[in-house]
């Protein structure tokens, strides 16, 4: 459901669900929902940033701006879906925090589940609440995700091979989520 603006979830001329504006503030106040937003800059403690890169007074790049996020993160659990790991996408700090992050204060509802990316899936199941390495991408190892990560990661001592989908998921994926393969421009 998109939370702002136009709130319907369409399959094509069909209306499959409704959310009147009037009643999504209700939503987001609940904590009933998982978000999966994206990211241009993700830190070791989970902090997005999709508003500027630079110095806010005058960025170097303006971006989307800081739209749900804060609300998102502080009242809903949340993952965030990165295609290209990086050292420029994940970063010591942050140029402007949008997603809140483990450290800083969040609500009661607070929870960054997992960052995905096309190499690996990253948690925050640490004391401190610092980014860890929870499984590889096959054909990736650790050392390809330190490399592409501008900050130490917590890696436990035994990082397993990130499952692969099942052919029903796969069928899914391939079939009703995205039949016209268009996953394929972010991912090849």
């Amino acid at each position: 459901m998109l939370s702002d603006g136009e709130a319907y979830l369409m399959a094509g001329d069909t209306v499959e669900g409704w959310l009147p504006y009037r009643a999504v503030f209700g939503v987001v106040a609940a904590g009933t929902r998982h978000v999966m937003m994206g990211a241009s800059q993700v830190d070791r403690y989970g902090n997005q940033n999709i508003s500027c890169i630079g110095d806010w007074e005058r960025p170097r790049s303006q971006l989307l701006g800081v739209r749900g996020a804060p609300g998102n993160t502080v009242n809903h659990a949340t993952s965030y879906w990165v295609p290209r790991h990086s050292p420029r996408v994940f970063v010591e700090r942050v140029d402007m925090v949008c997603g809140v992050g483990y450290d800083r204060p969040g609500g009661r509802f607070h929870e960054i589940r997992v960052v995905v990316t096309n190499l690996a899936v990253l948690d925050f199941a640490t004391p401190d609440g610092a980014m860890r390495v929870r499984s590889v991408h096959p054909g990736v190892s650790v050392a390809d995700v330190r490399a592409a990560t501008g900050f130490p990661l917590v890696v436990p001592e035994d990082v397993p091979q990130t499952r692969a989908p099942t052919d029903e998921e796969l069928a899914l994926i391939r079939d009703r989520l995205d039949p016209d393969g268009t996953r394929a421009r972010e991912v090849p």
